[in-house]
């Protein structure tokens, strides 16, 4: 069997007195798409910024495709990267937030094209090039000149998801993308994400929309309280939880 593509090991965050990881460990495999369910404060976000290295983790390790998270493995020890090292890791980890965060200066195009000039040093036309193609290919081409304020909440958030995907990553990272969008709008991105999926990205989400569970994902965790309290199938998890908690938080959002 091949060697995960993202391993948790053990993982334990605090905000001051305040635990919010306890010693959580998942693996997920290369191709594999995995929701992450549960209530608010349960550690999902948190989790999500320990895999790509935003927040350090107290104890454990986080692997991605072999390499520590934020550190360098020699001779059996770990030395932490560079400021400059750790934003290379993190460009491979596409990552796409609850809120849009592009830059309201730059037109479409120049967002997308920003992370691989200013991050990869790529030259400006092939950035444009291949901005231009991840637009493309997340339906919104005709919208490179314009700036995110002209776009509806769910274009900008297919702009991020093109933005991430620039950087050629490994592995993408969901944090809510569709919280913060209209009802109407949400279909749009959970369309652009199916599409990824189908394309065999490896994909962590965190979610509350469980029919997006329930069709695309291969596995399904529920959190709460810091921890996993749940890990099987889509089928497993959401038609025949065997968890209380579990129970209590599909009886809420079904």
């Amino acid at each position: 069997m091949t060697a995960p593509i993202v391993e948790a090991v053990a993982i334990w965050k605090s905000f001051g007195a305040t635990p919010v990881l306890k010693g959580v460990s998942f693996a997920a495999r290369r191709g594999e798409v995995m929701c992450l369910l549960g209530p608010s404060g349960a550690g999902k976000s948190t989790l999500l910024r320990c895999v790509n290295g935003l927040e350090a983790i107290d104890r454990g390790m986080c692997y991605v495709d072999g390499d520590p998270v934020g550190y360098r493995e020699r001779a059996g020890r770990f030395h932490p990267l560079s400021e400059r090292e750790a934003s290379r890791q993190r460009a491979a980890i596409g990552m796409v937030f609850q809120g849009f965060n592009l830059f309201p200066h730059l037109t479409v195009l120049q967002n997308v094209m920003d992370a691989p000039v200013r991050v990869a040093g790529l030259g400006r036309e092939a950035a444009a090039s291949q901005a231009q193609e991840m637009l493309r290919r997340v339906g919104l081409a005709e919208k490179a000149g314009s700036y995110p304020r002209h776009l509806s909440g769910g274009q900008q958030q297919r702009v991020a998801i093109a933005r991430a995907l620039a950087m050629r990553p490994t592995l993408m990272l969901f944090d809510e993308p569709t919280s913060a969008l209209d009802p109407e709008l949400v279909g749009e991105v959970l369309d652009v994400m199916k599409e990824l999926a189908a394309t065999g990205m490896t994909m962590l989400v965190v979610t509350h929309e469980i029919g997006f569970a329930r069709e695309v994902a291969d596995t399904v965790l529920v959190m709460d309280g810091g921890e996993i309290i749940e890990h099987g199938s889509p089928g497993e998890v959401l038609h025949r939880p065997a968890h209380l908690r579990t129970q209590a938080f599909l009886s809420r959002v079904l």
